[in-house]
């Protein structure tokens, strides 16, 4: 079972059942807060609905075309993680992640995808990794930026949003630009 430990307070661990009921009630607690940028939000109704989540999460994990890991935050459950669309014919997968509203300013998204970035170059020998974040989601945009991703263009109305569309800015890093998320020296 894949669980990565980051550093003294910052854990990944793939999903199970046992987390469902967890899973949805940090959801509901941070619904409306999700809400603005997540388009799965309205969707998760109930733990069942979370169970079916981890269900899913758990096949494409076995079939190795998706990570799909809770981040722990000094042992509590604050947020989520993923490596999907994995294509080993291509080398190259892309990351999606979301933190509970009152774990915001912590650095923890940043370690966490550094360090699902550092996996999916060292254990996957994954050549590309993408992030793509709402044009106007600052705080998500702020993490590939951050970890030094190259921006390389934005995808117009790439992501229907409930009622609208919204376009995505799209980064992307290569395993011999990665760093560690350590600006390189110039």
């Amino acid at each position: 079972m894949f669980s990565y430990t980051i550093d003294e307070e910052l854990k990944l661990k793939l999903l199970e059942a046992r987390d469902a009921e967890e899973l949805f009630l940090l959801t509901d607690k941070n619904r409306k807060y999700l809400r603005e940028w997540m388009p799965w939000v309205d969707g998760t109704k109930t733990t069942e609905d979370s169970l079916v989540y981890i269900d899913q999460a758990r096949k494409q994990w076995t079939a190795q075309e998706t990570v799909t890991a809770c981040i722990l935050y000094q042992g509590a459950f604050c947020g989520m993680i993923d490596l999907h669309g994995i294509s080993r014919l291509n080398r190259k997968g892309a990351i999606g992640y979301w933190l509970s509203a009152d774990n915001q300013g912590k650095g923890i998204m940043t370690r966490a995808c550094r360090a699902m970035v550092d996996y999916a170059f060292t254990y996957l020998g994954l050549h590309r990794v993408e992030i793509s974040a709402g044009v106007h989601n600052r705080k998500s945009r702020a993490i590939p930026e951050r970890l030094g991703f190259q921006q390389e263009g934005i995808a117009r109305d790439a992501q229907r949003l409930y009622d609208r569309y919204i376009d995505l800015v799209i980064y992307s890093m290569l395993d011999h630009e990665w760093t560690g998320g350590v600006p390189a020296d110039k």
